[in-house]
């Protein structure tokens, strides 16, 4: 049980119930015990009236004589009192006709006490000395018991009602308890890095829940500042890493221009700009990174059927394929519409077809994959290289992770590519993952799109590698 409202209504309801029962069973145990008094009383009535009946004389009484005063007095009440008279020396002198056969059992340490006897069940019995006479008078428990019964029949079906009564009250009382709790979780979700400055309502009572807001507050008070000296940070750093590395690369292009170097100082400086170059790269990526982090991107999404960007950009994959040495296939099958921004999700197909062709060996084979399910648009590029360990999968997609690099290809990625095509299917609501490849070698890196509402339903499948006119490829990031 995750919700704790759920849990505060199921400890109101249980402590609830505990208490009723614990309020029913002493409840029983009073009852009980005032229905036995109840019936003690009733034999010493009955006591009272023997005794009258017995007159001042009864230490001189013969068994005949007190067999014939108390018989009227205990046959009129026969159906409530059994009655039996032991005198010291004689035993029983007398015995109510309604005990038959049977005998009243003595008691030597109580006055008060409960037998069972055959044929006439549970009684309860009171034992009463007067003079040399020891009057036992008996009287049915089955009414007591008839009751308590009957009290504990009706108290489980209390308890029953008592545990939903209180479930359900629990539940809303839980309900209007936890509201400050939902309104601070409601306002905290929004609350992201672009849109720091919204606050938790507080209201003016001293509890918890509004010091627990006030605390929340100054808490995102302290990560606005902190953002926001991030993005100045970031936004100095990079332009004043911008314009050192433009001049150094404008002095070594100066000095190639000059001619006045030896071959090995030649050599030196375009390995100079090679890097200037590498670094300028990789500055843009971590801007674009930064701004996408704090949504500072907004894709343009247009809807239309992808069918023929990705044909579009099948050519120029083909052609980067061809210059690397490595063959190149697309499967393009299903139809419908999609939001997508077609300049990011293709800067994300050219980033994983760069990695697969930096880890593909040549005369091996690259594949594009694109399918719809039915709630999202696939696509897929898999390669027949080394692959990836499972649990190394998930990393891929950090910054400045890089695996099994292509030293024969001659370049260096930044480790950033997945990084960024991550954020941008993100960007689109979607999600990125790497698998197994089907083939049995390499890798498969996946990405799904949802598909808007009411679109229609995935077509037929159509004829792979249909041609159009060659675009020039963007800058490719490498780096897997």
């Amino acid at each position: 049980m995750k919700s704790f409202g759920a849990k505060l209504a199921l400890w109101y309801a249980l402590v609830s119930t505990a208490t009723l029962v614990c309020l029913t069973v002493i409840g029983y145990y009073l009852l009980n015990q005032y229905l036995i008094n109840g019936l003690d009383l009733l034999n010493e009535a009955e006591f009272t009236q023997i005794k009258a009946s017995l007159g001042p004389d009864y230490d001189r009484l013969t068994s005949a004589k007190i067999e014939e005063r108390v018989r009227r007095t205990t046959e009129s009440a026969s159906v409530l009192f059994y009655v039996e008279i032991h005198q010291r020396g004689e035993g029983v002198v007398f015995a109510s006709s309604n005990l038959g056969d049977r005998q009243l059992p003595e008691e030597r340490r109580q006055r008060l006490f409960n037998v069972t006897i055959d044929g006439l069940g549970e009684l309860r019995v009171g034992e009463f000395i007067h003079g040399p006479m020891n009057i036992l008078v008996a009287t049915s428990l089955s009414q007591v018991r008839e009751v308590m019964d009957g009290y504990a029949e009706i108290s489980v079906v209390m308890i029953c009602f008592m545990l939903l009564g209180s479930l359900m009250t629990g539940l809303a009382l839980s309900h209007v308890a936890m509201r400050p709790v939902r309104l601070i979780r409601e306002t905290a979700n929004r609350i992201r890095s672009d849109n720091l400055s919204e606050r938790i309502p507080v209201s003016d009572v001293q509890d918890e829940f509004s010091n627990l807001a006030r605390l929340l507050n100054e808490t995102f008070d302290r990560l606005e500042s902190s953002f926001n000296q991030i993005r100045r940070f970031t936004a100095e750093a990079s332009h004043e890493l911008k314009t050192p590395l433009s001049l150094v690369r404008l002095q070594a292009e100066k000095l190639l221009v000059d001619g006045d170097l030896t071959p090995a100082q030649e050599e030196a400086v375009q390995l100079q700009l090679e890097e200037i170059t590498r670094l300028n790269t990789i500055i843009e990526e971590l801007l674009f990174l930064s701004r996408a982090e704090a949504q500072a991107i907004k894709p343009v999404l247009q809807r239309q059927d992808p069918r023929q960007f990705l044909q579009n950009f099948a050519v120029d994959a083909r052609v980067l394929a061809e210059d690397r040495g490595v063959q190149f296939d697309e499967s393009i099958s299903g139809a419908g519409l999609v939001d997508f921004d077609p300049k990011w999700i293709r800067q994300v197909l050219l980033n994983l077809l760069t990695n697969s062709l930096n880890v593909s060996p040549r005369g091996c084979l690259v594949t594009l994959a694109s399918e719809f399910t039915s709630n999202a648009w696939q696509v897929a590029v898999e390669d027949e290289g080394p692959g990836v360990p499972p649990e190394q999968r998930e990393c891929i997609f950090e910054r400045f992770v890089r695996l099994t690099p292509n030293q024969s290809s001659g370049e260096k990625g930044s480790g950033l590519g997945l990084a960024i095509s991550r954020s941008i299917i993100g960007m689109h609501q979607g999600i990125i993952r790497a698998e197994d490849s089907s083939r049995g070698r390499g890798l498969r890196v996946v990405f799904e799109i949802p598909l808007p509402p009411q679109t229609p339903q995935p077509g037929i499948e159509v004829s792979a590698g249909i041609r159009n006119a060659a675009h020039r490829p963007n800058p490719v990031t490498k780096g897997r």
